[in-house]
């Protein structure tokens, strides 16, 4: 699997040396999850760092009542991984299930500590990454409680832009925390105002 979008991906941030490329995309294994597969099941444990190189991941969790919860998605050139269970070997309490063939490329936790001790370029860029992760945790929170139907929906197409055209609507709903009916009225709205 090509693996040049990564390094592309990481050499946005920091520099790396042919060799030390090399030798990243050495310990690089890939990794497919066809249309409705997990990548990851609430309860296992997160042994890798992953990167999407194409397709969609939709990460999840179920309330009490039963409703699937779309927390964010991992779309093409993004990094995905669940933090807690990664860094303490705990449960997942998200599930991290392909909306499309997915083709990816991880890396073993042992391997990217062996990495990050031996490239020191490779740490800042993972704490530039972790940071960066933060804020957007940060103004997901400020934007769920704070920003009307109509404003989510206008973010979601700008952070994630044509994904409404290739994963259920209903979806795009749960992740705006709306039902499919007022989406499809937020949608009527948006393609009248773009007239």
């Amino acid at each position: 699997m090509n693996s040049d979008l990564l390094i592309a991906n990481i050499t946005k941030q920091v520099p790396l040396s042919t060799a030390e490329q090399h030798l990243f995309t050495s310990l690089l294994e890939p990794r497919t999850v066809y249309k409705k597969e997990y990548l990851l099941r609430q309860g296992d444990i997160c042994r890798h760092d992953y990167f999407v190189n194409t397709g969609c991941l939709k990460i999840c969790y179920t309330d009490e009542k039963g409703i699937e919860c779309v927390t964010k998605f991992a779309i093409e050139n993004w990094w995905v991984i669940d933090i807690e269970s990664y860094l303490y070997a705990s449960p997942c309490f998200y599930y991290y299930q392909a909306v499309e063939d997915t083709t990816l490329l991880q890396i073993s936790k042992t391997n990217l500590e062996h990495l990050l001790q031996t490239i020191p370029a490779l740490q800042q860029f993972m704490t530039t990454r972790w940071q960066n992760s933060f804020i957007a945790l940060q103004h997901r929170f400020v934007q769920s409680l704070s920003l009307s139907a109509e404003e989510k929906y206008r973010l979601f197409r700008e952070k994630y832009p044509g994904l409404e055209l290739r994963i259920p609507q209903k979806l795009v709903a749960a992740y705006l925390g709306i039902t499919p009916e007022f989406l499809s009225r937020l949608r009527k709205k948006a393609a009248t105002d773009f007239s």
